[in-house]
């Protein structure tokens, strides 16, 4: 099967369940708008923080098309959601806790967008100024102690090799000169030396070194509407889950239920062939091409009909049928009819059987050899199938009665009707 015939499938099966559909996207949306003014609304404050490099202990980062600064900023986002930061921005702040920060970072730059989302637009704003500062107070701290540590290696490393010298300087003056032992002594110094002098220019450095870990280039405004409950993300998902709600109902529905109420559903359900269908609007005509597709379609000479249910004529009006057929109709009252029927007609209420019906009496007819060769449908008024009016009437009109079978008249003034038998034997019905 081709995919333009399964989407054909597909779209005939919503269209027979529209009414689920369409009810679940109504309560899906419907939903949603209730939801929306349910959640309370929430205001997004953003702060501009520019990251500047220290240059002390920093990670080195790795230059790629989407970040070309030497400053790993995805550190420093996680560094700025950290606890540490937001234990300091409560202190800022005076409170217990605070909400948890965003931080994106754009590509190709040095700056982080600290956003914090509160209940009230002036509590945002001071929440995400107070996460930025925190973070720069964080981060100049966390320089200075790691600047801190450098002095204190430096500084140690200085007084050791100044004392190495001071050794040297003694072995120097103690050594005659000239002699090997004195020459390696000199050259130590001189190594020693130099060592001290960077050293001492390091220690220096680093005592001179400004930290500036960073600066809020643009601070957060107040917004003037909630970022949050959003319209169209609210509305969008509830229609979106209303529909695949109505689609599974739709297909749920259509698999279990077998009630017959279209002749579609008739079709597509038995796989019975439609002959005729009465439940609609009798246009001119249709009467008569009902009757002609039941003599081309019954293979024999005897057509048996079933009525499902059987009381079809008892709880429908009659409407008469009158065609001419050589064929003859059996009802089913005789005991005999269901051996010499050579193919069955079913009769369907529509509304009234489902599928399963039609496939036990179709079972039943099978097993005595007779084909079921189509399916008349109809709602409130069924064919009863009356012979036409005669000039004069028939001799053997008691005999067909008794019997149960109606043949066809050989002359035209005398033709009658292939299904009046089941008309004439109905009970209750005067014969």
């Amino acid at each position: 099967m081709s995919s333009g015939t399964d989407l054909d499938a597909h779209l005939s099966l919503l269209r027979r369940r529209w009414l689920a559909l369409v009810g679940c996207v109504v309560v899906g949306g419907t939903a949603a708008l209730a939801l929306l003014r349910l959640v309370p609304a929430a205001y997004t404050a953003t702060t501009h923080v520019l990251v500047q490099p220290l240059g002390i202990g920093e990670p080195a980062n790795q230059v790629t098309g989407r970040q070309r600064e030497a400053l790993n900023l995805d550190t420093e986002a996680q560094v700025a959601q950290s606890a540490v930061v937001a234990a300091r921005a409560a202190r800022t702040l005076g409170v217990d806790a605070v909400e948890p920060v965003e931080v994106a970072v754009p590509p190709n730059s040095s700056v982080l967008l600290l956003s914090v989302t509160a209940a009230d637009p002036d509590g945002a704003a001071a929440r995400s100024a107070a996460y930025a500062e925190a973070y720069l107070a964080n981060r100049r701290e966390s320089a200075l102690t790691a600047m801190a540590k450098q002095q204190e290696a430096v500084l140690s490393k200085l007084k050791h090799v100044n004392a190495g010298i001071d050794r040297v300087i003694k072995q120097v003056a103690a050594l005659p000169k000239g002699s090997p032992e004195h020459t390696i002594a000199v050259q130590r110094q001189g190594v020693l030396n130099r060592q001290a002098a960077g050293l001492a220019v390091r220690y220096d450095a680093l005592r001179t070194v400004a930290v500036i870990p960073g600066s809020i280039i643009s601070r957060p405004v107040p917004p003037a509407a909630p970022s949050s409950p959003s319209l169209p993300l609210f509305l969008g998902t509830g229609l979106m889950l209303g529909l695949l709600a109505g689609s599974a109902t739709a297909y749920a529905r259509d698999r279990l239920d077998t009630r017959l109420r279209t002749p579609a559903d008739v079709e597509r359900l038995t796989g019975l062939p439609v002959l005729g269908d009465l439940s609609g609007p009798r246009e001119h005509g249709v009467l008569h091409d009902l009757a002609s597709a039941l003599v081309a379609a019954c293979p024999g000479k005897r057509l048996l009909v079933r009525s499902l249910p059987a009381d079809l004529y008892a709880s429908s009006l009659a409407e008469p049928l009158a065609v001419s057929a050589p064929l003859v109709v059996l009802d089913g009252s005789d005991v005999r009819d269901l051996s010499r029927a050579d193919a069955a007609v079913l009769l369907l209420g529509l509304g009234q059987v489902t599928s399963d019906d039609v496939v036990a009496a179709t079972r039943r007819l099978a097993r005595h050899e007779v084909p079921v060769i189509g399916v008349v449908t109809a709602t409130d008024a069924v064919p009863s199938f009356v012979p036409l009016l005669e000039p004069h009437p028939p001799a053997s009109l008691g005999k067909l009665v008794a019997t149960g079978e109606l043949r066809l008249a050989q002359s035209p003034q005398e033709e009658t009707s292939p299904l009046h038998a089941l008309h004439q034997r109905r009970p209750g019905r005067p014969t």
